[in-house]
């Protein structure tokens, strides 16, 4: 009902406005071919008025200007093209000039003005609606893995994590992603959640991907690279649009599920003074289930190894990488070893229903009828069901996030403030929820005593020595999976915050930011100058179950401003030189200066030969999680090093004698001892510093070029860049001996023996001096008579000294060579398109909290072909992506992606 209500509003205030004194009809082709142009936009010059062509190229625009005035034909992929109007009821027709080169598209984000792909003075990467309609990938959030240079690391079903030039991880803190100026990360979590919470696909403008540093003009955290995802305006796109897809996953572990994706958008702009969108986007799936239980305690997945061991059952300390609450063990005699509990399989712990749920409204509004200014409230509303990968597995279960926008634009200036609020739902942690589960039937304490017991003889009817046996009995009374015994343990335990007896994931914390950018090239004359700033407060309230908040939110703030001129050189401006710099200042932490220098040089006779140099830095803060967190995970105690977080995290734990003992967040920093001194069995003190920002320093260069061999054109975009870090955050893991009077022998005993000690994972920075190096190249070109045919290869590599840091892991997680190939035609034959996409990367090794691993080598090949039905204004595409099935992790411990098929319709876009 809701939604007839809306549609029948929009038309009804539509036939309204369209209400005008003067009236201009024509046709939109292609200068080179003569085909029809559908979905051209047509405005007046500097006015919000405007329409676009229907499927058969024609328009209609009424507006209540009166002649003469110009108006202004755009299309994605085409030169902008000008008519003058000079009466009522004129017709025109207008022939768009496609771009020579992709390289002739403009982009904004990277000197934070319009300006050619081609003329930038550093790398970007790109994608636009006509790329969305062309990508083969069920998504255009996957499609961006076909970039060069762009790594898209799946963690779930509707979580990927998007990441350049190295140093990956799910919760990769070090890329930032903006969706309409608006930080899209959790405000608790610090990074983007995919696109799980971003924008519907049938509002996406465009994507702007900067690889590389990025905080001279972007601030902390655009460290690895930023992207930028722009909406369509409701001025200039208006109609409803709508798109479904039905589709299905296959997983041997999963079988075949049905996915279904649907999209819809409805635009209008009721004056030129007044416009609005709304935009819906459902997702509906299966996730991939996580089926890995190879054994971690048996070497398998030891940072340095790269075997494969299979599961090892008869290991009495098992520790399957999907199986949850076998960590809890203990060292129970000689002559039995350590054991493990009995774990739960994570397809036992989380519904694997993939939901994304997606709203976002706006109206915008231009007091002067023109772009002089804009005026804009945005909202987004998000939620849904995903799995996230940290130093555990979440199932992330309606998860809640919303974002406010109130911002101001013209053609040189903005200013936007807006508000991040998240709400944890019911997601929960897996391994909490295992551990609880088995603690509701039976204590550790009491299942480690049958379990000895049994071994050493002492339970009749029981096989002595037998590890088997002595399992067997100790899991006597276990809450099987499927049973209402166990259905009821777990409801209760995912229920409940207290992660002591529950495995709720609480959290509501709240982000505040707001950003200020002026551009004086209508003032000053010597050089284009900007100016600008950015202020951001954390309100972070997890009640006490993630950080050390339990007594009231955690409020801390940071801000930064910044300045960047740019100057053309030499006859026709072939020479472009920018300097920027920025100083950002944390709460907690000394203020950092962040330069960039870069030149941009344009020869050939047409200036399409472009070579550029550059120097930049970026810095990264600390996250909320790095300072602020206090959270006992079982087996270890995180805690953020933020002067003020170490006397907040305290708590009492008993060493195997039963005997009592206080541990705060400063004995981790100040009273542990190094694990690689301690299994030596001489203990040193760790003395871990407290956590500073990271810092890199990125040297570039690289050449954007057209070139040609006969009748043959080459765009190529090569790129070489050398980064050196300073100062790489990274979390240490130490022992504190609980009784802290004990010295010498006693000591390096009691560091050894579990139940006398605790882990803590710390948070500081390492001293190793870490580089990481690499190259890029994108070749396109047309073939066999105007097929396109793109192929780019990138090349990674990092160097790190072990030996300085032995503790530390870098992390690099990226492989050293990938390769990416794409071949289509738009238009095969009449209303026909296809295109293919292969990707093929090499094995690497995978470092992270959770556990490491390799990473095998794989080729990966999408494909679709689309077919257009003018008369319908719709486009129906079928397609499947990893076509081949050979089944893939992204990183230890995640599901194997499957292949996914897909059918679409979309109407009107």
């Amino acid at each position: 009902m809701i939604k007839k209500i809306l549609l029948v509003a929009f038309i009804a205030l539509g036939s309204l406005a369209m209400v005008g004194q003067t009236t201009v009809t024509g046709t939109v082709k292609d200068a080179k071919t003569g085909d029809l142009l559908p979905g051209a936009n047509i405005k007046i010059s500097r006015k919000a008025v405007g329409t676009s062509t229907d499927f058969d190229g024609n328009f209609v625009l009424s507006v209540t200007e009166k002649p003469p005035f110009t108006i202004e034909v755009s299309m994605i992929g085409f030169q902008t093209k000008s008519a003058e109007i000079t009466k009522n009821n004129q017709k025109v027709e207008i022939n768009l000039t496609e771009n020579e080169t992709s390289l002739d598209e403009i982009v904004v984000s990277a000197s934070r003005t319009p300006e050619r792909i081609m003329e930038s003075p550093v790398t970007v990467e790109r994608m636009d609606a006509r790329a969305i309609k062309n990508t083969s990938s069920p998504t255009f959030y996957d499609g961006l893995e076909n970039l060069k240079g762009v790594d898209v690391n799946t963690n779930s079903l509707t979580f990927k994590s998007v990441n350049t030039r190295g140093f990956a991880t799910f919760s990769n803190t070090r890329f930032m992603q903006l969706v309409d100026g608006m930080d899209n990360s959790s405000p608790a979590l610090n990074f983007a959640i995919g696109n799980l919470l971003g924008m519907s696909e049938l509002d996406v403008k465009t994507v702007e991907l900067l690889p590389g540093a990025s905080s001279a003009l972007y601030g902390a955290n655009a460290f690895n690279g930023i992207m930028f995802m722009t909406s369509r305006s409701p001025f200039e796109d208006q109609g409803i649009s709508f798109s479904y897809k039905q589709g299905v996953t296959s997983q041997e572990a999963a079988g075949n599920n049905d996915v279904h994706d649907l999209n819809i958008r409805m635009a209008y702009a009721f004056s030129n003074k007044l416009a609005a969108k709304v935009s819906l986007a459902y997702l509906k799936g299966t996730e991939w289930y996580a089926t890995d239980y190879r054994n971690t305690a048996d070497g398998a997945y030891a940072p340095g190894t790269r075997s494969e061991i299979p599961q090892n059952s008869d290991d009495p300390n098992y520790d399957g990488v999907n199986i949850y609450g076998d960590v809890a063990s203990a060292f129970l005699a000689p002559a039995i070893g350590t054991v493990s509990r009995t774990g739960y399989k994570e397809v036992d712990l989380i519904d694997y229903s993939a939901k994304s749920v997606k709203f976002s409204g706006a109206v915008h509004y231009r007091p002067f009828g023109d772009d002089r200014l804009e005026v804009i409230v945005n909202s987004k509303f998000g939620t849904g069901n995903t799995i996230y990968q940290g130093g555990q597995r979440y199932s992330i279960k309606n998860f809640y996030l919303a974002q406010h926008k109130l911002e101001f634009k013209g053609k040189n200036f903005f200013v936007r403030g807006y508000t991040t609020n998240e709400n944890a739902g019911d997601s929960y942690n897996t391994l909490f929820a295992a551990l609880n589960i088995n603690r509701a039937w039976k204590s550790d304490a009491q299942w480690f005593q049958q379990y000895a017991g049994a071994y050493l003889g002492s339970v009749p009817g029981v096989e002595a020595s037998s590890h088997a046996a002595a399992r067997t009995f100790a899991d006597t009374g276990r809450f099987m999976p499927g049973t209402p015994e166990f259905e009821e343990a777990y409801q209760s335990v995912i229920a409940n915050p207290d992660l002591k007896t529950g495995a709720k994931f609480r959290d509501e914390t709240k982000l505040y930011h707001g950003d200020v950018n002026y551009n004086f090239q209508d003032v000053t004359d010597w050089a284009e100058v900007q100016v600008g700033g950015s202020y951001r407060r954390y309100e972070l309230n997890s009640f006490g179950n993630i950080f050390t908040d339990s007594d009231g939110p955690i409020i801390y703030d940071e801000f930064g401003v910044y300045t960047q001129a740019q100057k053309k050189f030499l006859e026709d401006d072939r020479l472009k030189l920018t300097a920027s710099v920025r100083y950002d200042k944390a709460q907690n932490f000394d203020g950092n200066f962040s330069p960039r220098v870069s030149m941009a040089y344009a020869g050939g006779e047409n200036k399409n030969q472009n070579f550029r140099a550059s120097f930049q830095t970026g810095f990264r803060n600390p996250t909320t999680q790095d300072q602020y967190i206090g959270l006992d995970v079982g087996s270890a105690i995180l805690v953020g090093s933020a002067a003020d977080n170490l006397d907040r995290f305290s708590d009492e734990y008993q060493d195997a004698n039963g005997n009592t003992f206080t541990l705060t967040g400063r004995d981790a920093y100040q009273e542990s001892y190094t694990i690689a001194s301690v299994l030596s069995g001489a203990p040193e003190k760790a003395n871990v510093s407290l956590v500073a920002p990271e810092k890199v320093t990125a040297y570039e260069v690289g050449y954007r070029g057209l070139q040609k061999i006969g009748e043959s054109r080459f765009t190529i975009d090569l790129s070489v860049y050398y980064n050196v870090y300073q100062d790489f955050i990274s979390a240490k893991d130490v022992r504190v001996v609980l009784d802290k009077s004990l010295t010498g022998n006693d000591l390096a005993t009691a560091l050894n023996t579990r139940g006398n000690y605790r882990e803590f994972t710390t948070y500081t920075n390492s001293k190793a001096d870490i580089n990481s190096y690499g190259a890029s190249i994108g070749v396109n070109t047309k073939v066999f008579g105007g097929f396109d045919f793109g192929v780019n290869y990138t090349y990674a590599k990092f160097d790190f000294d072990q030996a300085s840091d032995p503790d530390f892991e870098a992390g690099f997680n990226t492989p050293e060579n990938k390769v990416k190939l794409e071949f289509g035609k738009t238009d095969l034959f009449k209303n026909f398109g296809f295109n293919v996409n292969a990707r093929w990367q090499d094995d690497f090794f995978w470092e992270s909290t959770f556990v490491d691993g390799l990473i095998e080598a794989r080729t990966v090949i999408d494909a679709q072909v689309n077919y257009t039905v003018p008369a319908w204004k719709s486009i129906f595409k079928v397609g499947g992506a990893n076509l081949t099935g050979q089944e893939f992790r992204s990183a230890p411990g995640v599901g194997a992606v499957g292949s996914q098929y897909y059918v679409s319709w979309t109407i009107n876009n």
